[in-house]
């Protein structure tokens, strides 16, 4: 079977996620790609970014080839948020930062089509300003109270599939 990062039909989901190998990371996870691994367990790998905002900057990755936070199965959240926040406690004492900054993409801007999450270095005055993009406020409070039905709808509808 050829393979891609990209996203699989849901017939072959599960065996794709098997034999991925053209997977950059799925590549590091397997340990037949180059990286310099800070951490690893049986379900998570964490390394330093290629391309870091600053020195420090770790990816953490689930060792199975999901592309998306929604496609993780729920089993594989804590692992893998467990080690994010391992890797940010240990920012401030290994690498003297003051905090962190934990964020993940999910399709959009995600350079690498396979889930991971950003755990950088911080300290006051690195030049960051909060979020790296243009904020964008809601037009009223109608605006406001529309879009937050619309999400709770599809959080509800989640939490039924999921019971």
């Amino acid at each position: 079977m050829a393979s891609t990062c990209r996203r699989p039909s849901d017939a072959i989901a599960a065996r794709y996620r098997a034999v991925v190998t053209d997977c950059l990371f799925c590549g590091i996870a397997a340990g037949t790609a180059p990286a310099h691994v800070v951490a690893s367990d049986q379900l998570t790998v964490a390394f330093l970014d290629f391309r870091p905002l600053f020195k420090g900057h770790v990816l953490v990755i689930p060792r199975a080839h999901y592309e998306t936070l929604a496609d993780l199965p729920g089993n594989l959240v804590a692992p893998l948020f467990g080690a994010v926040q391992r890797l940010s406690a240990a920012m401030p004492a290994g690498l003297g930062a003051q905090g962190s900054f934990v964020g993940l993409n999910n399709t959009v801007s995600q350079s690498v089509p396979h889930l991971h999450v950003h755990v950088v270095p911080r300290t006051k005055g690195d030049g960051l300003r909060g979020f790296f993009w243009p904020r964008h406020g809601y037009s009223s409070e109608e605006e406001m109270a529309a879009v937050r039905g619309v999400l709770s709808s599809w959080w509800k509808k989640s939490i039924n599939r999921s019971s």
